[in-house]
Order: C-alpha cells, then structure tokens, then sequence
C-alpha cells in the first residue's frame, strides 16, 4: 500500500504541487480576493523569519495588517523584524520569542499574550521542523517533531483560542503538507517510539497528517472560528534545501517560489471567498481539496479523530 500511495502522490505532485501547477491554478483566481483593508486586523504568523512564514508576513505587512512574528532564535527573529519593517513600510510588526517544542514556553507566551490586551483576528500555525536521521528527544523528553509540528500547534492554538473568539472574523490557518497524503492518522506511536529505524520524512509526514485532522476536529468544537490546514505546494526554500537536499537538487528548477507558495495561506487569511468555505476543509491553491487519495486507506473514524485531540490535551496538561 505504500509504493501505491507514493506513486500516486508523486504523480499528483508533478502535476499540481510545481511551480507550473501553481500556474495552471492561478488561471482561475480572483484578483479581487486579496482586495481587503486589513489595517485593523491582527495576524499571528509562527516560523515567519524565513520561506513561507516570511513571504506571508511580508504580504499582510504591505497590505496594513497588524503582524505579529513568532521565531525561536533571537537574531533571525530581530533581523526578521527589521527586514520586514523596511520591505513593507509597515512600523506595525512585533516580534516574540518562542520555541514550539517547549510546552511551558507556550504556556507562558499564551498567558502573557492574554494578559497584555493585545487583539488577534488570525492564527497562521506555519512553524514546523523535519528532523535528521535520529530521533531527537527535547529536554521535556518529547520527540523533537511531535513536539513542534503537533503537540507545539494544539497548545498554541489552545492558549490563543480565548483572545480569538473575542474578535471579529476569527481565523486558524495551519499550514500542512501534501506529504500527509501517504500518511493515515496512527494513534499507536504519537512519538515515534516503535519505529526500527527513525525515518524523519515519514514522522513529518504523520504530524502532519494530524494537523489536518486537528483542523476539521477543532472546526466542530469551536464554531465561533473558521479553521482551514491547507498545502503550499513544493516551493523553494531554505527548509526545503536544508531538509531535503536530494529532492531540492532534483525538483529546484520546477519549484514554487515563496510567494507562490504563500499564495494560498494570504488567502485564507484575509479574503472573504475563503471563509465561505465550510470551516476545518484542506485547501490547495486557493480551492479545497481532498485530503484523501483515492483507494489509499488513509481515512480514519471520528471517534479516532476526537482521540488524538483528548491525547493532545492530556500531554499538554503534564506541563
């Protein structure tokens, strides 16, 4: 079943996820989608120093947006903040400091983001790693991209969820991958544990797979939000050739840019065609997709979909 999930999706993904398939898709865009005053808005982007976070950054910066950058080292984070400033001509940016992979730093981040006051419209959870060739355990014993790119996601979008809901046109974007697709949702080894040999693609794979999930679960329990997962498609950044240098030196001429891989999460950000859309659906270029592929055995049951939102919980209240 995996050579036909992989064969599958990489015939999907020459076809749509390359810079070409950006371009075949954005023939039917509507312009006047990303028409919107955003000056009194406020967008929260984790990951934004480099690749898709910055692109998205410096794009609501420039239409006016109030952007909060989150970043876990100090001076890609400052010299983020002044980059964008200079680019978009908006002095509104504010940077915070965070690591996804601390539990408690979240705890505290979110608290003291509720207590400043501070509004917040729009969630863009695009921070995530892809480890190396052996599992890396955190200093709270958690498995290095269970802890970021889900764990570090749930408990974000948890602690921020009150100042949300207090605004107006509320939103979480979580920006997944179509790697997900070979992946169905596996409860049994959340942190990777019984694998005989860490692979870090397929364990990237998997947490995102559950963010999907975590999308279309959290659109049930908090209807006062519209929440979307989408997939930016292959683009070239500093992720993808530090990460995966076979793939990049193979696919670095068809590869999306940034800004075309951004493309999709500006829009669901601020156009209002985007939350007409059901909330918790998987978005591609600008349209939702499925977040299956066909005869893959990838789907789960809701019953184990609720699960590993109560096993998120769980994890997060022994911090």
């Amino acid at each position: 079943m995996s050579l036909y999930r992989n064969a599958v999706w990489l015939v999907k993904g020459l076809k749509e996820y390359t810079r070409s398939g950006f371009q075949n898709a954005s023939k039917s865009f509507n312009a006047s989608d990303l028409d919107v005053n955003i000056s009194q808005r406020s967008f929260m982007i984790t990951g934004a120093n480099s690749g898709i976070g910055r692109a998205t950054a410096l794009a609501i910066a420039k239409k006016g947006g109030i952007v909060h950058i989150v970043c876990r080292n100090q001076e890609r984070g400052e010299a983020a903040l002044k980059a964008l400033k200079e680019e978009s001509g908006n002095e509104n940016i504010y940077l915070h400091l965070l690591d996804l992979s601390k539990p408690r730093e979240i705890k505290s981040f979110g608290k003291n983001f509720k207590n400043s006051g501070r509004s917040l419209n729009v969630l863009i959870n695009n921070a995530g790693v892809l480890g190396g060739d052996k599992r890396e355990v955190t200093e709270d014993g958690l498995e290095t991209t269970f802890a970021t790119n889900t764990l570090g996601v749930h408990m974000l979008t948890q602690e921020l969820l009150p100042v949300l809901e207090n605004g107006e046109d509320p939103r979480v974007i979580i920006v997944s991958s179509g790697g997900m697709l070979v992946q169905k949702l596996d409860l049994s080894d959340l942190q990777f544990e019984k694998m005989s040999k860490f692979d870090a693609t397929i364990a990237y794979a998997q947490t995102k797979r559950q963010e999907v999930v975590m999308a279309s679960v959290y659109a049930k329990m908090y209807p006062k939000v519209h929440f979307s997962s989408m997939h930016p498609g292959w683009a070239d950044t500093q992720g993808v050739q530090t990460s995966l240098p076979g793939f990049y030196n193979k696919m670095k001429d068809r590869l999306r840019t940034e800004d075309e891989g951004a493309d999709t999460v500006v829009w669901l950000a601020i156009s209002p065609a985007a939350v007409k859309y059901e909330s918790g659906l998987f978005f591609q270029d600008r349209k939702p997709v499925p977040a299956h592929l066909p005869l893959a055995w990838t789907k789960s049951s809701s019953e184990e979909e609720t699960k590993l939102i109560d096993l998120l919980n769980d994890g997060a209240k022994t911090f």
